[in-house]
């Protein structure tokens, strides 16, 4: 959600902090800001908006100092203004931020009480102010620390800068992530490994309630308990991640024409190419045969990954599905068998609800499973199986190939369930792992489409409504297009199974509204040629997305036609959510809207 960077540095550290954030950026973009120590006396610049206005904020007002953090937002608490922009700082204490402190109300009105002046109106002010409070007690600034985070809840990490303390930096994780980094000589903390990358590819990673001590050569890790404690240090491949748009003129489309390459690692990881059978990388705690049934939970586009999943296990494995929205899950006292699995899917690996969700799977003796773009991250760390989707660091806040590789890694392990259950035989199997294979050429192709695709957005981009329609697995590719083009161009779009077109969406149709369907020549096709017989007699604008046979015997003449070549229908799902996401990025370019960084949104959900 927010991003959060700290260096203990030898030269003026300003400039490095906002080029960390600007690694960062993907996390949030409503405000940034910056805090460093000169002489033991606390700076700070902030400003409101993107990182290109505190750049210019600091080419007007340079920050000297070799410490300091960083900080940038996506407002949960307080409007995204430069009061309520991060660092907060009182005379002794600066502090960046990213969660969501639950007590913060009554911890203000405490502090208030006790003489405090709030400037802004955030939750973590109330941080800043708290530890002030002890280090007026006489506490040192980790005792301070310490006494404070006994006194929070919530969800969080947290970097604190300390006037007159040139040679500290303390950071705190409670559910969001905080990476250490080590350096020659300095010291580093960030939201993640990216924003370190330029640095040092040495990193550790808090675990959760543990907090961290930094001085330029010193390194203490304690836990929820102040109990001193050794987290384990590794090489990251962020290094080799970071990315820039290339050729591209945002990042999503970028990441939109990395898909063939990046499917097709995650496959290769997978899949046994030579003897066409799936050939998983962790041996399963558990038995697939014993298994009664299957809970699958993931937010946003990861939920409708888990939707296509749940026809795969219930096809190939004949293995009952439910399958909950993440923040929907625990709430519903759904009765939950010992032994069973849950799958969980998140690109981040650290949404807060998938996270949530999955604890209350193993509270109730669940094996928990997931499907994760960040290996080492919490939902990762708290799983008894990961499966990485492999697909590199996604900038774009819409995801397009965390998806795919998504749906590459659930199609394997249903095809690896159901040869486990006796219900694939070892010809099904192959059959199946052959048409994964194709995919990443099939992609190619699908990505010849975009002109065409460009031609359609024009006219896309001049309506209000659109409705996605498709059956069977194309019903979850209908919701995730219907998703992509409400995310990027603001357009209102809702996806249906179409066979609910005459249950209430048909009375929308007119002649000013588009209807984007997903019709593979698969088994339900006659069928949904007939509800777009239904929307082109009352006048509706139909794009259809199928293949040569289905273009063949569409029969209506009035339909715009994207033509995907010819394919296995178990595949269907990866190789249409290419044109799907082409029309909404397209849209969204013709209008102008920020396709990366789109209103409202962050990349990573980690508050409830």
């Amino acid at each position: 959600m927010c991003g959060i960077v700290g260096i203990l540095g030898t030269e003026p550290v300003a400039a490095h902090l906002v080029d960390a954030l600007k690694r960062l950026e993907y996390r949030g973009y409503d405000s940034a800001g910056v805090a460093t120590l000169d002489h033991g006396k606390l700076g700070r610049r902030r400003a409101k908006g993107k990182l290109s206005a505190l750049d210019k904020r600091l080419d007007q007002e340079p920050l000297p100092g070799n410490v300091g953090i960083g900080h940038t937002r996506w407002a949960t608490h307080g409007r995204p203004t430069e009061d309520n922009a991060h660092p907060h700082a009182t005379d002794r204490v600066a502090v960046v931020h990213n969660g969501i402190i639950e007590n913060f109300r009554e911890l203000r009105e405490k502090l208030i009480a006790e003489g405090c002046k709030f400037t802004s109106e955030t939750d973590t002010e109330v941080v800043a102010h708290l530890v002030t409070q002890e280090l007026k007690r006489g506490k040192t600034p980790m005792e301070a620390v310490s006494a404070s985070l006994k006194q929070l809840r919530g969800a969080f990490a947290l970097a604190f800068l300390f006037a007159g303390e040139d040679d500290l930096l303390i950071g705190a994780r409670r559910g969001s992530p905080l990476a250490i980094g080590y350096g020659r000589g300095e010291m580093y903390l960030g939201s993640d490994a990216i924003a370190l990358a330029p640095f040092t590819d040495t990193v550790s990673y808090l675990e959760d309630g543990d907090w961290v001590v930094l001085t330029r050569k010193t390194v203490q890790v304690r836990d929820a308990n102040d109990k001193l404690v050794e987290r384990p240090t590794i090489k990251s491949m962020a290094s080799a991640m970071l990315v820039d748009k290339g050729n591209h003129k945002h990042f999503m489309a970028k990441e939109i024409h990395e898909q063939p390459e990046v499917v097709g690692h995650t496959l290769a990881h997978y899949i046994d190419m030579v003897h066409e059978r799936v050939a998983l990388p962790s041996e399963m705690p558990f038995d697939w045969k014993k298994l009664k049934r299957l809970s699958i939970s993931a937010c946003g586009t990861a939920f409708y990954a888990g939707l296509v999943a749940k026809y795969w296990f219930e096809r190939f494995a004949k293995l009952p599905v439910e399958i909950d929205i993440a923040s929907e899950f625990r709430y519903r006292d759904a009765p939950l068998e010992e032994g069973d699995l849950a799958i969980f899917i998140s690109q981040s690996g650290e949404t807060a609800d998938t996270l949530a969700s999955l604890r209350y799977a193993k509270e109730h003796k669940l094996h928990v499973l997931s499907v994760v773009n960040v290996p080492t991250s919490t939902i990762a760390r708290d799983s008894d199986v990961v499966m990485p989707t492999l697909a590199g660091p996604e900038i774009g806040v819409a995801s397009t190939k965390a998806f795919t590789c998504q749906l590459a890694v659930l199609a394997c392990l249903a095809i690896a369930a159901g040869r486990a259950r006796g219900e694939l035989s070892e010809a099904d199997e192959q059959k199946l792992v052959h048409a994964l294979i194709e995919v990443p050429r099939l992609m190619t192709q699908a990505l010849t489409l975009e002109p065409q695709i460009e031609k359609l957005a024009v006219e896309l981009s001049k309506t209000r409504d659109v409705l996605y329609l498709g059956r069977g697995t194309s019903f979850p590719i209908a919701l995730e297009g219907a998703l992509k083009l409400k995310e990027i161009s603001y357009i209102h779009a809702e996806g249906y199974a179409a066979g609910e077109l005459k249950h209430g969406p048909i009375a929308l149709i007119d002649e000013k509204m588009p209807v984007i369907v997903i019709a593979p020549h698969d088994r339900v096709f006659d069928k949904t040629v007939s509800n777009m017989q239904e929307v082109a007699a009352r006048g509706g604008r139909i794009i259809l997305v199928t293949d040569p046979k289905g273009s063949q015997e569409s029969t209506i003449d009035s339909a715009h036609t994207l033509t995907l070549p010819e394919m296995a229908s178990t595949v269907t799902p990866l190789v249409y959510a290419v044109p799907v996401q082409l029309m909404a990025y397209h849209t969204a370019a013709v209008i102008g809207t920020d396709v990366d960084q789109p209103r409202n949104l962050a990349k990573s959900v980690t508050v409830e």
